[in-house]
C-alpha cells in the first residue's frame, strides 16, 4: 500500500489509512487505526460526506432517503506518540485527490434561503473535465480546488461529541482555504491527540450557503508533527500563497447587505445574488442557489458594532466560472 502511494501521490507515505471502521464523531474512546511517529506521513482515504450511501449514479430519491446518522463520516483516528495534552499538533495538509465526481444537495428546511425555498429540494452530480474544472450545469465551470471539511482531534471529555459545529477541536470548519499546501494547528486534549479527517469537498464558496458544495470522496496526505509544550486554546491555520486569485481573474459580481442581524443580512445578500444571476444567465432560481454554494464568497464586509451601528455584508461571485452562452440575450 505505501508503495503503490508513493507512485500515485509522488510522495514518501509511512502509512495508509484505507477502507472502514469509520466514524461520525469525535471521541477519545476510539481505537486508533494506526499509530505515527511526528514527522511522519500518512495518506488517509475518505469515502464521501454521507458514508459511500451516494454514488456518480445517485438520484435526488436516493439522496432524500439516506441515513443520516452516517453524515460527516470520518476516517481515523491516528494516534500521534509521544502527543500529550498541553502540546499542539501541526498538521501539514502535502495532498489532496479527488475521484472525478462530487454532488451537491439542497434540503428542504436547510440553507441559508431556507424559507425561500422551502418544501424544494435538489440533487444535482458534477463531473471532473480533464481540465479539473467541474460542471453540473452547461456553461458553469467550476475550478476543482479539494479540501475537507471536518478535522480535529479527540476531546479531553468522556464520550462522543457529534461533528457538525466547528469547535476548538476542530469538526466541520468546512473552510475552503485549508487546501494543499495549508499548515493547520490543533490543541492535543488527550494522550496520542487521535486525529480524524474526512468530508471531502472537491469546491465551495466560503459561507457554503445552500447547506452542501461539491461533496465526494478524496484521498488525503498529510504529514503529523508535534510542538512539544505548547498549548493552544483552538484551531488556527497558515497557508503560503495567494488563496483566490485564478477564480478571480475576471472579477467578481458582488451583492451588498446592511442591517443590525447578521443571519437576516446573510439572508438578503444570498437571495440577491440569486436573483442577479436570474437577471443576468439563463438560470433557474435552484440553479443559481446551487451555484453560490459552489463558488460564491460570503464575507462580513463591516461588523454590527452596537445598536446604533449597521453592519455589512457581501456575496462575491466570480464572474470566470460562467461561460458566455448563457449570458441572456446572447
Amino acid at each position: 500500500m505505501e508503495e503503490e502511494s508513493s507512485v500515485r501521490f509522488g510522495l514518501n507515505v509511512d502509512h495508509v489509512v484505507s477502507g472502514g471502521p469509520y466514524h461520525c464523531v469525535f471521541d477519545n474512546s476510539l481505537k486508533p487505526r494506526v499509530r505515527v511517529h511526528p514527522g511522519q506521513v500518512v495518506r488517509i482515504d475518505c469515502i464521501e460526506a454521507a458514508g459511500g450511501q451516494l454514488t456518480p449514479a445517485s438520484t435526488l430519491e436516493n439522496a432524500n432517503s439516506i441515513d443520516g446518522s452516517k453524515v460527516h463520516t470520518i476516517s481515523g483516528p491516528i494516534y500521534i506518540e509521544g502527543a500529550e495534552p498541553g502540546d499542539t499538533l501541526v498538521i501539514d495538509i502535502l495532498d489532496i485527490r479527488h475521484h472525478g465526481w462530487a454532488w451537491t444537495h439542497v434540503l428542504n428546511g436547510f440553507g441559508s434561503l431556507a424559507e425561500r425555498f422551502c418544501g424544494q429540494t435538489d440533487f444535482r452530480i458534477w463531473h471532473v473535465d480533464d481540465g479539473n474544472f467541474a460542471s453540473v450545469l452547461q456553461g458553469v465551470k467550476v475550478p476543482v480546488e479539494p479540501f475537507c471539511g471536518v478535522m480535529g482531534v479527540a476531546p479531553k471529555e468522556s464520550g462522543p461529541i457529534i461533528t457538525i459545529p466547528p469547535r476548538a477541536i476542530g469538526g466541520n470548519m468546512d473552510c475552503k482555504h485549508l487546501r494543499p499546501g495549508t499548515r493547520v494547528y490543533f490543541p492535543v486534549c488527550v494522550p496520542g491527540a487521535l486525529f480524524s479527517i474526512g468530508d471531502g469537498h472537491l469546491a465551495q464558496g466560503d459561507g457554503e450557503v445552500c447547506g452542501t458544495a461539491l461533496e465526494g470522496p478524496v484521498d488525503v496526505i498529510v504529514r503529523l508533527d508535534l510542538i512539544k509544550n505548547k498549548p493552544i486554546k483552538a484551531v488556527w491555520f497558515e497557508s503560503f500563497e495567494a488563496q483566490d486569485a485564478p477564480i478571480e481573474s475576471q472579477g467578481n459580481f458582488v451583492t451588498t447587505s446592511t442591517g443590525q442581524d447578521l443571519q437576516q443580512l446573510t439572508t438578503d445578500v444570498v437571495s440577491a445574488m440569486v436573483d442577479l444571476l436570474i437577471e443576468k444567465f439563463t438560470l433557474e432560481p435552484m440553479e443559481a442557489y446551487i451555484i453560490c454554494s459552489a463558488a460564491g464568497n460570503l464575507k462580513i464586509s463591516v461588523p454590527v458594532l452596537g445598536p446604533r451601528h449597521a453592519g455589512m455584508v457581501t456575496f462575491h461571485m466570480p464572474k470566470s466560472i460562467f461561460s458566455k452562452s448563457i449570458e441572456r440575450g446572447s
